[in-house]
């Protein structure tokens, strides 16, 4: 059963600019491993965070980097939960797909119980 469903949109130019204009938010954001993405990819990776938390509905905040957006054996991009949210998801499969073109990264989440 679908449990909750989210997606985001991030401009990649106005995310680098906001990377640029305060440089502690790729810490902020981002794990270590995440940090060494190209700019498509860290904007894919944020659109990610944002869309799991519009499937989550938390009562309270995510932390960033207790969801690290990795590569699974197949390829395929998945999360690496950690903390408050791996306790949050558990049992739940989440489906994750990341996409970027046209200047635009985006991504879509679906949590199923």
């Amino acid at each position: 059963m679908i449990d909750g469903i989210g997606i985001d949109v991030v401009d990649i130019a106005r995310f680098l600019e906001s990377l640029e204009r305060t440089p502690s938010l790729r810490e902020k954001l981002f794990t270590e491993s995440e940090r060494t993405l190209n700019s498509q990819s860290l904007a894919a990776r944020f659109a990610a965070k944002e869309a799991l938390y519009k499937a989550l509905s938390p009562s309270h905040g995510l932390q960033w980097h207790e969801a690290e957006v990795i590569s699974a054996p197949n390829g395929k991009p998945e999360f690496l939960f950690r903390g408050e949210i791996a306790d949050l998801v558990d049992g739940a499969h989440v489906h994750l797909s990341l996409s970027h073109d046209g200047g635009i990264a985006s991504a879509m989440v679906v949590v199923e119980r």
